[in-house]
């Protein structure tokens, strides 16, 4: 009995049949690769959620869609488990279809595979393009709520967006630099994964604009090839200080700090100001060791909370869920770290 309770459950969580999960288990033919490597999965994830499969209440399967390095999609899974075990009265399962680059048409895939398969809803972080929002539109003619997060898909027919006021974090850290670097003529590098996340792309535009308005001599050089990834990042950085010597200033938009740090260092160049986003491991280490003055950060397990309640709301469950309201950027230094805080 317990044996074949497992069957059913690993067979949900990785959306195919049973009959599919027993011919993976006893390695017989007629599976394909894809779909085996979905199974093996499953039960990664049901490892992580097994503390979920005991509590008693309507349960929802959610996917989770994350075109983003490990270093931020380990901290989305973390926080979305303990997020949800916090929701009363559902208990949430998560399928997680996470890579630190997707293409499109895998990106599009995906979804349509989700679309077929069925699911409670789908929380997406993916570009801002027109292929997205048309697979958004299946979703959801689907009846499958579509949540996006930290970046928006606009235009689209997803149910809600969750996430860190982008625009005021780009205002923040334009604040913090002309605070920090006084009023001198300046050189400031801001480094972003691609141009096509609309976060990352409201970051920028509010950054720029505001030191347009305070500090209309200094020079901006964006860089929007790094795909938050350590060498494409490291080699963008480098060829922006081979290209233009006298940077004093880094606003990472994008992440892979590590590798922004050593594309200075390598340049010789010093970096008076860097500032970046989010408590991930390296980030907690280089605020540690002083070499990022500050970290925008904003409170995942909020976001996460109310997706849950969103999805909920969205399948007729009874539940008081405000509309989202934004995360605020919260200012760390390494001087105010958490002291619970350890990364993943």
């Amino acid at each position: 009995m317990a044996h074949t309770y497992l069957m059913k459950e690993v067979a949900l969580q990785a959306g195919v049949s049973v009959a599919t999960v027993d011919r993976v288990l006893h390695e017989r033919p007629g599976v394909r690769l894809a779909t085996r490597l979905r199974v093996q999965q499953a039960f990664k994830e049901l490892e992580k959620q097994r503390q979920q499969m005991g509590r008693q209440g309507r349960r929802f399967v959610v996917d989770l869609v994350m075109d983003a390095p490990a270093r931020f999609s380990g901290l989305v899974i973390d926080a979305l488990q303990a997020a949800a075990a916090q929701v009363q009265p559902a208990v949430f399962r998560v399928r997680e279809h996470v890579a630190d680059t997707l293409n499109v048409t895998d990106l599009i895939d995906r979804l349509d595979a989700i679309a077929r398969r069925g699911s409670h809803g789908v929380l997406l972080k993916a570009p801002n393009l027109p292929e997205t929002a048309a697979a958004i539109e299946r979703l959801i003619a689907r009846g499958i709520p579509v949540i996006t997060l930290v970046t928006d898909i606009a235009p689209s027919a997803r149910t809600a967006y969750v996430g860190l006021d982008n625009a005021a974090a780009g205002r923040t850290a334009a604040y913090l630099m002309t605070q920090w670097l006084g009023e001198e003529h300046q050189k400031v590098l801001v480094s972003s994964s691609g141009p096509f996340f609309q976060g990352e792309e409201e970051r920028i535009r509010a950054f720029t604009q505001a030191l347009v308005q305070w500090r209309p001599a200094w020079q901006l050089h964006v860089e929007l090839d790094g795909k938050g990834l350590p060498e494409s990042t490291y080699r963008v950085v480098s060829q922006a200080l081979a290209r233009s010597s006298g940077m004093t200033a880094v606003y990472s938009v994008g992440g892979a700090n590590l590798a922004v740090a050593r594309a200075f260092a390598h340049a010789g160049q010093a970096c008076r100001v860097f500032i970046g986003h989010d408590l991930d491991a390296d980030n907690l280490g280089m605020l540690r060791e002083r070499q990022l003055s500050a970290v925008l950060h904003h409170d995942l397990r909020h976001d996460l909370h109310s997706a849950c309640l969103q999805f909920m709301q969205a399948h007729g469950l009874k539940v008081t869920a405000p509309p989202p309201t934004l995360s605020r950027p919260e200012v760390i230094t390494p001087f105010n770290l958490p002291i619970s805080w350890t990364g993943r």
